[in-house]
């Protein structure tokens, strides 16, 4: 049986490590962000905003506080403290039958 997204997702938080980026995400996967108005398309560029956010968000106060997890989707509720400033946000993540994410 091939590891749940969701599972994947926390293993490589926890190692943090967005080496496995590549293999997660499905080929046409799309990044959406409050920052950055359009969607991003396609592996490669999801994967490159994806591995920023582990250089700036993912630091040792990262944690999230609420789940909810259906059978091709999630919202992981997260809080971290950005140099003095706690911020609360959440991730919408969406994957295919395959098991590979193709929004995020």
């Amino acid at each position: 049986m091939k590891e749940h997204p969701i599972t994947r997702w926390h293993g490589m938080l926890a190692r943090r490590d967005p080496r496995e980026l590549e293999s997660w995400l499905d080929e046409d996967a799309i990044f959406f962000s409050p920052v950055v108005h359009t969607p991003q398309r396609g592996r490669a560029l999801v994967s490159l905003y994806l591995s920023a956010a582990f250089q700036v968000l993912f630091n040792d106060s990262f944690r999230y506080v609420r789940e909810i997890i259906g059978p091709n989707d999630a919202l992981l509720e997260f809080e971290v403290n950005l140099d003095g400033t706690v911020v609360n946000g959440v991730d919408l993540i969406k994957w295919n039958d395959a098991g590979k994410v193709v929004e995020f």
